[in-house]
């Protein structure tokens, strides 16, 4: 197998133990180490959900199915992975290319929307570390959100997780991490981009209605963009809606975010409410998910080497 061309998928990264959850907590914030109370918050977070996410054992899931789908297209090549937050981080895989020989790269953030903010931020800690390591050259894919094998996938999901409610009147409501308000600023298209997905996604699906809503807000002191699930979820029942199918689109693996800030958060808020609730399945490493990151990948790649 030719090393020269390889494929970098990078996730958030999660912690492997609740004893690195501080570790974890301030890298994210840069290096500054959090308030013990905010620690404690998140290690009992992660503590509901079983002590730690399969964020980095799906990740690696879909790496060797997409090399296997590569590999039977006839394009056999190398799928590495890289963390933002935690190991591996994506200067470590980087400088596992850099001596593997990779030449080039095609690297995709496994978050279909970009923000300057999120996406951004990996390109940032991409370059950098191409930078420091000498590292192969890369073309990074930034925006896969509307992309049709997705949307298809994303519609299947919506589809199945509507056969779990009853049949009838369900609302279905779309939703992402929230970033602050201050993205508006900077005409980021987070949130024209998860919009577009939505809509999309509900066309294809045949939904006549739908919403969207946001969660996980950050704790970090200023206004964040809402409004969010667990108020929404009151909205929704004070006008009488019975059940209700949340549909995490920004999310496409297990994470914290959906095992705990959806899993049990949500589905407790909907419970007090007397609403009945589910969510989508996520994509995590379906076969179907694989084959659209490959045909997306493909894509790009070919626009890439047009004359």
């Amino acid at each position: 197998m030719s090393h020269a061309r390889a494929v970098l998928l990078m996730a958030y990264g999660t912690p492997d133990s609740l004893a690195a959850v501080p570790e974890y907590y301030a890298h994210i914030r840069g290096g500054r180490m959090p308030a013990p109370a905010l620690v404690a918050d998140l290690q009992e977070r992660y503590r509901a959900v079983g002590g730690v996410t399969p964020l980095l054992e799906r990740t690696r899931e879909v790496r060797d199915r997409l090399a296997e789908a590569f590999a039977a297209g006839g394009e056999p090549r190398r799928v590495y992975v890289g963390m933002k937050h935690w190991h591996p981080f994506v200067a470590e895989t980087v400088r596992e290319m850099a001596s593997d020989g990779v030449e080039e790269v095609t690297a995709l953030v496994l978050a279909p929307h970009y923000s300057r903010m999120s996406v951004g931020g990996y390109r940032r800690h991409l370059e950098e570390a191409v930078r420091e390591h000498d590292g192969p050259s890369v073309e990074l894919i930034e925006r896969w959100g509307t992309e049709p094998e997705f949307i298809d996938l994303m519609a299947g999901l919506v589809r199945e997780g509507l056969a779990h409610l009853s049949p009838g009147d369900v609302t279905v409501v779309f939703t992402a991490h929230s970033l602050p308000v201050r993205i508006r600023e900077w005409n980021d298209p987070y949130e024209e981009e998860l919009l577009a997905s939505s809509r999309l996604v509900a066309e294809a699906a045949g939904l006549r209605e739908w919403g969207f809503a946001w969660q996980s807000a950050g704790a970090s002191g200023e206004p964040w963009i809402g409004p969010d699930i667990l108020d929404h979820l009151g909205t929704l029942a004070d006008a009488g809606v019975r059940q209700v199918l949340q549909v995490p689109i920004g999310f496409v693996a297990d994470h914290l975010e959906v095992l705990y800030d959806i899993d049990v958060e949500a589905r407790r808020r909907a419970g007090e409410l007397g609403l009945r609730f589910e969510r989508t399945r996520l994509p995590n490493a379906d076969l179907r998910f694989v084959a659209a990151l490959a045909a997306i990948i493909g894509r790009h790649e070919a626009r890439m080497e047009a004359p």
